[in-house]
């Protein structure tokens, strides 16, 4: 049986977002005996690498931008460092589930961020939406009780700043190649990474230890390569639900590799999280069609 363009798009989704939650999973490992910064910038050298290798084969490797271009480029790589360094933060203590859960109330963020930014317009619905998977947030990260560390607000660190660099990204203009926005960020998570590196003790870095780097490079830029293709195959508002394919995958790995599995209360959050997100995507794609068919009615 033929695949279908969204058939297609859904599995590579679910590739992207195995190949994150996989990484995720090679990072923790690491986190166990290496610092953040030194891990962050040893993964980082190899990531650069195959970026520079793949915008070569695909021809974007060009820089020539205009300066609101670059504004916005340093302003995301900036983002994208803060985010890293408090996603890793909380790799080390949280378990992966429950971050990954958190993760997925990224999507209502970056709408709610929009509607503040870029005064984009969100109903009611929506709005609503966005309010009860935030409280499935505080489900997750439980303030006020026990389980509530310094690693849940590195978590919510993490989600603001991906925010912030996700919106970094939509004034970009057309010239400016994905591939290259990412190698750039990927650059400037190296460099400051490396910096950050030598104000601690750099751990001894084992043959071990270098395999779970490797693979955590190979996750990471197969999981970017794949979320491209995704953008390019298929229909978005089909697409996009398999998204929450990493919440799955961050529980079975959980368990199998870490011995965790989250508690009732985090699993409602987690579900009330990835309800409202579908929510949202279901009400954004109604409302794309809407005009379509009343353009379709006025010809």
């Amino acid at each position: 049986m033929a695949l279908t363009d969204n058939m297609r798009g859904a599995a590579l989704m679910a590739g992207s977002m195995t190949a994150f939650v996989i990484n995720d999973g090679f990072m923790k490992l690491v986190l166990l005996d290496v610092p953040v910064f030194q891990a962050t910038f040893l993964r980082g050298l190899g990531i650069t690498l195959c970026l520079i290798v793949l915008c070569h084969i695909l021809g974007q490797l060009r820089f020539a931008f205009s300066r609101k271009d670059w504004v916005l480029i340093v302003l995301r790589s900036l983002s994208e460092l803060i985010s890293t360094v408090f996603f890793l933060s909380a790799l080390r203590t949280m378990p992966l589930a429950n971050l990954s859960a958190i993760l997925q109330s990224l999507p209502l963020t970056i709408t709610l961020a929009g509607a503040i930014v870029f005064r984009e317009a969100i109903g009611w619905r929506r709005m609503l939406a966005i309010l009860v998977g935030f409280a499935g947030v505080l489900l997750i990260i439980q303030p006020g009780a026990e389980g509530f560390t310094s690693a849940s607000f590195y978590a919510l660190g993490a989600v603001a700043f991906v925010a912030i660099r996700d919106l970094c990204a939509r004034p970009l203009s057309a010239a400016v190649p994905s591939v290259t926005v990412a190698l750039t960020a990927s650059i400037g998570v190296t460099v400051f990474s490396g910096i950050g590196s030598t104000f601690a003790p750099w751990a001894t870095v084992t043959w071990p230890i270098m395999g779970l780097l490797s693979g955590a490079m190979i996750c990471l830029v197969c999981g970017y390569v794949f979320s491209v293709q995704t953008m390019r195959v298929g229909e978005i508002s089909f697409v996009a639900p398999f998204r929450y394919t990493s919440l799955v995958v961050a529980i079975i790995l959980g368990y199998l590799a870490f011995g965790e599995f989250p508690d009732a209360v985090t699993l409602i959050g987690a579900a009330i999280i990835v309800a409202t997100g579908l929510f949202t995507l279901y009400r954004e794609a109604r409302l794309k069609r809407t005009p379509q068919r009343q353009m379709g009615r006025l010809r």
